[in-house]
């Protein structure tokens, strides 16, 4: 038998070469390896529950795998959990929906590329507010189009830009769509009320599309969370994108949906049909389950969530030179940690990394810089809060220790040169 050829003669395609991936995945998996070497890592950089999945919903996926539920079933998802998930809807967020309005997924995330097959072609223009989660750009290029940055400044708690909306869609060539992620992944920041109001204003009638990321929906700490969706006709141009890996811990059962107009939904449905086929019905069933029992469970993990930001947010206060917001949703905190970089001559990144790898031997703190969400992240560092209490003021002490050794910072730069700031 001949060997295997070392490369293929197929050459890939240009997005496919350009292809990145969410850097948090990476990061992880260096964590990873360094603990299974023995070093302890506290591991911060993965958006990730560390709570358990409640238990109406374990019981409802056991149950579905019991009664034969292990077949394909309908690509829209389970009829009784669509209509499920719009009575939920409809009591909670104030906007009257129906089953047709709904449609599942495997989490989310991939409702960003189905969103963009919907309604891009090449050379639209589509606003994304940045920081930015990593894989909207992906999407984005998958179509041929591009993306308009807005940037999210600290001073304005991270909120969108309203004068930049109205500017994209009166002046930009070909705007399709805006990407609009709140609860903000990585900053914690909020769209208010009113912001959505404006937001609505500008684009109603127009052929602008609006993909509204909201899978920390219930992580709201200020106030209560607010959809685009409730604002008069947003339903004919938005769709509104959830899952279950956030509020009720169900990451790995890959479960999410989306909520939109009946002929969006219905385009969705042949995407998902076309690749995925269904979503698992055991993970549906137990979907339905945590829908309809156990936000009471829910509830005290979303407060516990809660009392962790504000705890990490007062850790990191008492380093100096690090300026933080509490964050008004979300389970990560973004410290600016630019003037330490600069002391330093070390990128927010190359920090990160130092934290994990060579700021002590034998214990490190795994977290992302800013840069992994965009250029307008670099100068901070997102911190998840999925760990004890007690390891998260651990890992923040360590940081603050840590960040004062400028002699194993710079060794570790020596090494590592990619990270130094570039004067």
């Amino acid at each position: 038998m001949p060997p295997l050829a070392s490369s293929s003669p197929v050459t890939l395609s240009q997005f496919a070469s350009g292809l990145t991936g969410e850097t948090a995945f990476d990061v992880l998996a260096v964590a990873q390896k360094l603990r299974a070497k023995g070093k302890d890592i506290v591991l911060l950089n993965i958006g990730d529950s560390p709570f358990p999945t409640p238990k109406h919903a374990r019981a409802g996926g056991i149950e579905a795998i019991e009664a034969g539920e292990t077949h394909y079933c309908a690509s829209l998802g389970l009829p009784e959990f669509r209509e499920a998930i719009a009575r939920n809807y409809s009591q909670e967020f104030g906007v009257p929906i129906t089953a047709d309005h709904v449609v599942v997924a495997h989490g989310a995330k991939p409702f960003e590329q189905f969103f963009c097959e919907a309604v891009l072609d090449p050379g639209d223009a589509v606003l994304v507010f940045s920081p930015h989660f990593p894989t909207y750009e992906p999407n984005i290029q998958r179509r041929g189009a591009h993306a308009v940055f807005s940037v999210l400044k600290q001073e304005n708690e991270f909120r969108p830009n309203l004068d930049d909306i109205a500017k994209f869609v009166q002046k930009t060539p070909k705007a399709k769509a805006i990407f609009l992620n709140s609860p903000h992944n990585p900053t914690g920041g909020v769209a208010t009320a009113a912001d959505l109001k404006q937001l609505a204003d500008i684009v109603r009638g127009k052929n602008i599309a609006v993909f509204c990321d909201e899978p920390y929906c219930h992580m709201v700490w200020q106030g209560r969370h607010d959809t685009l969706l409730k604002e008069p006709g947003m339903l004919d141009q938005a769709m509104a994108a959830y899952t279950f890996s956030k509020s009720y811990s169900m990451s790995g059962w890959r479960l999410g949906y989306a909520v939109t107009n009946a002929a969006l939904v219905d385009i969705i449905g042949k995407m998902i049909n076309t690749s995925l086929s269904c979503v698992p019905p055991i993970a549906q069933r137990a979907g339905q389950a945590a829908l309809e029992k156990d936000q009471a469970e829910r509830d005290e993990v979303m407060a516990k969530f809660q009392k962790k930001v504000e705890l990490l947010v007062n850790e990191l206060r008492k380093i100096p030179d690090v300026k933080v917001l509490m964050p008004v949703g979300t389970f990560y905190v973004f410290p600016d940690v630019s003037a330490i970089c600069r002391k330093l001559g070390i990128t927010s990144h190359g920090l990160a990394m130092y934290l994990l790898e060579g700021a002590d031997e034998k214990f490190g703190v795994s977290c992302l810089g800013g840069e992994c969400f965009g250029e307008a992240g670099r100068g901070f560092l997102r911190f998840s809060c999925a760990e004890p209490d007690d390891r998260l003021v651990q890992a923040v002490k360590f940081v603050g220790e840590t960040v004062t050794r400028t002699e194993r910072v710079q060794r570790f730069l020596e090494g590592n040169a990619k990270y130094r700031i570039q004067q």
